[in-house]
């Protein structure tokens, strides 16, 4: 078990959560509802930041990923903090194994996500990413799971039994900026995990990224909470840098050629050894 869970006295963290600030104003408990997916409920938009850490850049060491989940206003809903080891998290960086512990706004642990060591390569396809989602409690509400594909990225959702429940497909072939979150069928799409572009100096210079995700507002909230889990997951494949890279403090990470105002900036898809790195800014 690992040491976050371990320690009760991080179920409840206090001092990381203050009251009031920007968070979402406290929802009761709901008979029908699994504890701390309330406020899942009532959105049908999340916004995902991943939270800068200077150190990550100067000292070269990876640290914890932490995040911070909105809603469509702009309220904080969840605080997310990885819970892994210093010499695998180092080592194996984006392949790393982990658990997420998502926090409500009662400083209370909500979900918690369980993503075990993988292989990254279309070579070996019975060792595809996985990620368990569970409450607090332990109970399993559902999986996500990467398809098999040599060209394009695709994911299927399950509930607590194994079966599918929906689909993620990326966009375009070796495209990881917007998944489609499709039903079962693949015929409707019923929402969408998208990249956002935060500026040319984040994206190349820092590892905070955000993601814009949005689902119908009348699906189960157990599956919101997977589609949650499928972002963090996202994130972890394509945007966090390589173990090969390890060493690097500056990188180009997987993006695309994006307007900003009247002027293109085109971030190279792949990650530089060089020291330092140009951006080619077409006027």
């Amino acid at each position: 078990m690992s040491s976050l869970h371990s320690e009760q006295s991080l179920s409840v963290v206090p001092s990381v959560f203050p009251a009031g600030g920007d968070w979402m104003e406290l929802i009761q408990r709901q008979i029908d509802c699994p504890p701390g997916l309330e406020c899942l409920n009532r959105t049908d938009q999340l916004l995902i930041y991943e939270d800068f850490d200077s150190s990550d850049i100067i000292g070269g060491c990876k640290t914890r990923n932490t995040f911070t989940v909105r809603n469509n206003l702009g309220e904080k809903i969840y605080s997310v903090i990885e819970d892994s080891d210093f010499w695998k998290r180092n080592r194996h960086r984006r392949d790393r194994p982990l658990d997420m512990n998502i926090f409500d706004n009662y400083g209370k642990e909500a979900i918690r996500l369980h993503r075990p060591f993988r292989c990254d390569s279309c070579c070996f396809p019975c060792c595809l990413q996985k990620m368990k989602v569970s409450l607090a409690s332990g109970t399993v509400v559902g999986y996500v799971k990467q398809k098999w594909s040599i060209y394009d990225h695709n994911f299927t959702i399950k509930n607590d039994s194994d079966d599918t429940v929906l689909r993620l497909r990326s966009s375009t072939d070796r495209d990881a900026v917007e998944f489609k979150v499709m039903s079962v069928d693949g015929n409707v799409q019923v929402g969408k995990i998208r990249k956002q572009w935060s500026g040319p100096c984040k994206e190349v210079l820092t590892p905070g990224d955000s993601f814009a995700v949005s689902f119908a507002m009348d699906l189960d909230v157990r599956m919101k909470a997977v589609v949650l889990g499928a972002c963090i997951l996202i994130d972890l494949m394509f945007y966090e840098p390589s173990a090969n890279r390890r060493n690097l403090s500056i990188y180009f990470r997987l993006s695309y050629i994006r307007s900003v105002g009247s002027s293109k900036v085109i971030v190279f898809s792949e990650t530089f050894s060089a020291a330092f790195h140009v951006i080619l800014i077409l006027i």
